[in-house]
């Protein structure tokens, strides 16, 4: 199973779902109701009476737009938010198995690998969802034979974190 992982978000979503739809689907029958040429709900009145009474500068008023604002921020909040995508999927040979490896953790030890590399003298590492760029400076050997070896360890190193996808790797090396 190669899914992402996500965040545990089913639980507030369907709450706000039947929120919305239940308070829609009144709205909507008593719409029908009045278009009918049937009374409306007493709620309905009672609520326009209420907003008669109340204004928009009233303490309660603005207490309670301020909750609901809050409330309504929040939930697109987690609307907008990417969840859990700095959790990279590992491969499982079990369909009950899911295991994760976190993108720091992944980029910390193919650092330390290319660090055994002869000649690197720096590098930086950033794993990306598919990508997996390097940057690396080099200080006495070939440009060219560093790189080779960087390719070489960096497929070993990705293979055995054992990925659900491959990263594509970008190698750079520079001499300063």
């Amino acid at each position: 199973m190669s899914a992402r992982f996500r965040s545990p978000r089913r639980f507030p979503a369907a709450v706000g779902a039947f929120a919305v739809l239940g308070v829609a689907g009144l709205f909507l029958y008593d719409l029908a109701a009045v278009r009918a040429q049937r009374p409306g709900m007493r709620w309905r009145e009672e609520l326009s009476r209420a907003l008669e009474r109340h204004t928009p500068a009233d303490p309660g008023v603005l207490i309670v737009g301020g909750v609901l604002a809050a409330a309504g921020a929040l939930l697109l909040l987690y609307a907008l938010t990417p969840g859990l995508r700095g959790i990279l999927t590992m491969r499982s040979g079990h369909a009950e198995v899911r295991g994760g490896l976190e993108r720091k953790a992944a980029a910390q030890i193919l650092r330390d690998r290319v660090m055994e590399v002869a000649g690197v003298r720096s590098v930086r590492v950033s794993v990306g969802r598919s990508r997996l760029g390097v940057r690396a400076v080099s200080h006495f050997r070939e440009l060219d034979d560093v790189r080779a070896d960087l390719d070489a360890v960096l497929a070993v190193g990705v293979e055995e974190l054992g990925l659900a996808h491959a990263l594509r790797p970008r190698v750079r090396v520079n001499r300063r």
